[in-house]
């Protein structure tokens, strides 16, 4: 079949060393050995995107089913933290000088990120700061691994991993890398940003221009890929991100959204008892919510730059804590 001998001719370095692990693996049945999903899996991926069947069950052969994976999603959800719980999590002294040190270390290339995309370097380096503290904690786990073993063994989201699983491996021949070698979370988020694959391959940039997109170890192609997703989510250079905003009446609670997306205007707020501590049109669509900080309720309009790191994770909490560690990543590189 032409496809598949383009492909092969292509990506030999990736198929040689699949084929080996499948010959050496051979007389070993992995966890995946036999499996009807992993069987019918396959065969979609030899049918719709030109991989060997038989290189490409050499790759789950080797693959694990985790079961401290099938834990770590499916244990009950923490009692959600109030904002004054969860941003000392996350906005530290500690983390607050790391972040300064990486400031320095890509200030060039940071900037140059921020002049093609419009994203200013202090939230891309927040970014990183939140997911990984800079690159301190990417996961050990296998993605290999971690979306085999959610999209084979998660029946409540194997639709989702499996989506993911094709795309690691889709991304893993396109890049030329051995697909048992890459780590990330017990979820398969990857690298210093924390992309899913699908992520990776629809944002991530090579933004070195050394003919790879690496964002596990090369903080170049981090910072740039970054830079894009936000970029194509619809950040706004120069924008705010968020307005404190007083209220006062019966009806302040009828303005909160549900959810994350933008839902109710400025004006509509202002006749509910909102008033923001900034000057915004009427007809300006926000995100209105209320935390729980150390000196009582706190309430808040999220613009559209505050939605698009909404788009990152979707928690109005992370996104505060995101904006609010981007300020003091500013103060503190101005007075150092």
């Amino acid at each position: 079949m032409q496809v598949m001998r383009g492909w092969a001719t292509r990506y030999a370095p990736w198929v040689g060393l699949v084929s080996i692990l499948g010959t050496a693996q051979q007389a070993v049945a992995g966890d995946y050995e036999g499996s009807p999903q992993v069987a019918e899996f396959v065969g979609e991926m030899t049918r719709d995107y030109g991989f060997a069947g038989e290189q490409l069950m050499g790759v789950f052969r080797e693959a694990q089913r985790k079961q401290s994976i099938l834990d770590a999603i499916s244990k009950p959800a923490e009692r959600v933290k109030q904002w004054n719980e969860y941003r000392p999590m996350f906005i530290t002294d500690a983390r607050i000088a790391r972040g300064v040190d990486f400031w320095r270390q890509h200030e060039a290339v940071l900037a140059r990120a921020e002049q093609e995309y419009g994203v200013p370097a202090q939230v891309i380096v927040s970014i990183i700061g939140v997911e990984t503290f800079f690159g301190r904690n990417t996961g050990n786990f296998r993605v290999i691994d971690a979306l085999s073993t959610l999209g084979f063994d998660y029946p409540p989201r194997a639709e989702f991993f499996r989506k993911e699983l094709r795309e690691f491996l889709l991304l893993a021949r396109e890049e030329q890398v051995d697909p048992l070698t890459l780590k990330g979370s017990y979820a398969g988020a990857m690298g210093l940003p924390q992309f899913m694959p699908s992520s990776f391959r629809a944002y991530a940039v090579d933004f070195d221009s050394d003919g790879h997109i690496n964002i596990w170890n090369n903080p170049d192609d981090a910072i740039g890929s970054v830079a894009s997703y936000f970029k194509r989510h619809g950040w706004v250079a120069g924008e705010p991100v968020v307005s404190r905003a007083d209220v006062r009446g019966e009806q302040v609670d009828e303005g909160l959204t549900t959810g994350i997306e933008p839902t109710k205007t400025v004006g509509e707020l202002r006749a509910l008892g909102w008033s923001s501590h900034d000057a915004l049109r009427d007809d300006m669509p926000v995100t209105a919510f209320r935390l729980e900080g150390d000196n009582g309720p706190e309430y808040w309009m999220g613009l559209k730059n505050f939605y698009a790191i909404t788009r990152y994770n979707r928690s109005v909490m992370y996104a505060m804590a995101v904006h609010q560690l981007s300020e003091q990543l500013v103060q503190a590189r101005g007075v150092k």
